[in-house]
């Protein structure tokens, strides 16, 4: 009868009552920052797979920052997942050229990943060699226990869907003695992550799990809610779509209560979707515009209309191909401006709120193999438009 929720809380309850965990404070609902953080990472480098691994992903959490550092000192690339993965999966951590010990102690902080870091896109061939997750509890078969938001198991799922990651790949856990419980297996669900060594500040524990990682994207318990919530799902799923693979999410199951068509459900996803005001998108929604004519949408209360530059499209690609693109992530513009024979387009919004939701939801997004580059528009909104007919043509 005990649960993962009952592990936890055990787990969260005996570290605060035993004040074996530095800041943040409490340690419930976290990955504990442990007292002992540093010397259970200093087994890191003794271990084959990290001797041998050339790119390590390591969590962002307080506890890993040791880890991080090693990473960085031993001379080996450093992937850090963005927090929660609300702007993509990895940055590459990138320390300023001949950094000193202290520099990269300051570049595995959380304020180095975001000083010393670059994005990297789904297009990136990354291989990582060895990850590094925090938890809360894990057992010596190697079961783990996070905190139950399931990040850690998304970015590894994530990470199989864009070829980064082999089932051989090693994971790697660091935590307190304490955290290593008995944990029954009928607990774990096949999205599971599970851990192949354990280190802790007294002992490196070898697993040797036979029970397999994830396979991939579980797109079947991927709700729309948490399609919002991580925008580079939006990107994933339309890759695999692409590829002919199945993404019905858990929404569009015929079992689940008020299942939604998925036609509907692409137009209507709770979080994350680009709503635009019933007014303007009536008059204005989905135009496509090849010209210079003057920008011309209705006012719109929470601000001025704003424009989102999107560039370094391939050669050869047609403006239906980008129409399709931004109907799957909910992004259709109130007007698109493209300009083919300058690898760009604009797509205008009816304010900057609703067009930095797109910047978020676009990011990483590829047609043909390229990466896209999407931003803000700047000066060159209207510069070599050429006029072809003078029309505008509907969304399909």
């Amino acid at each position: 009868g005990v649960s993962k929720w009952d592990i936890r809380e055990k787990i969260w309850d005996y570290m605060e009552a035993n004040n074996l965990a530095d800041f943040p404070r409490p340690v419930h609902h976290r990955i504990p920052n442990f007292k002992g953080a540093s010397q259970a990472a200093t087994g890191l480098p003794d271990l084959q797979a990290f001797k041998t691994a050339k790119t390590i992903k390591v969590n962002p959490d307080a506890p890993q920052r040791t880890a991080r550092f090693l990473t960085l000192e031993a001379r080996k690339t450093l992937l850090v997942p963005t927090p929660r993965l609300r702007t993509g999966l990895f940055n590459k951590i990138v320390p300023p050229p001949g950094a000193t010990k202290e520099i990269l102690r300051i570049c595995s902080t959380s304020q180095g990943v975001k000083d010393y870091s670059v994005p990297i896109g789904l297009d990136a061939k990354v291989q990582v060699d060895l990850v590094v997750v925090g938890s809360v509890a894990v057992s010596e078969k190697g079961w783990r226990i996070g905190k139950g938001e399931g990040f850690a198991d998304m970015e590894y799922a994530m990470m199989v869907s864009m070829g980064a990651v082999q089932e051989a790949t090693p994971v790697v856990t660091v935590v307190h003695d304490c955290q290593v419980v008995d944990i029954a297996e009928d607990l774990l669900d096949d999205h599971d992550l599970t851990v192949d060594y354990i280190l802790t500040p007294t002992r490196t524990i070898k697993t040797g799990c036979k029970r397999p990682k994830p396979q991939g994207i579980m797109w079947h318990k991927i709700s729309y809610e948490m399609l919002g919530k991580i925008p580079i799902l939006k990107n994933l799923r339309y890759r695999e779509r692409q590829a002919g693979n199945d993404v019905t999410l858990k929404d569009e199951h015929p079992d689940f209560p008020n299942a939604r068509k998925p036609a509907d459900s692409e137009e209507n996803a709770k979080t994350g979707n680009i709503k635009l005001p019933a007014e303007s998108a009536a008059a204005q929604i989905g135009h496509c515009h090849v010209g210079n004519d003057p920008l011309s949408t209705k006012s719109d209360p929470h601000g001025a209309p704003a424009t989102v530059y999107v560039g370094n499209l391939p050669p050869g690609t047609r403006v239906s191909e980008l129409k399709s693109a931004l109907k799957e992530f909910q992004a259709v513009p109130l007007r698109l401006t493209w300009q083919g024979a300058q690898h760009r387009a604009f797509l205008d919004y009816p304010n900057k709120m609703t067009a930095e939701n797109v910047l978020s939801s676009l990011k990483g997004l590829s047609l043909r193999g390229h990466t896209l580059r999407v931003e803000m528009a700047k000066n060159q909104r209207r510069k070599g438009q050429v006029a072809i007919n003078g029309q505008r043509n509907k969304y399909e």
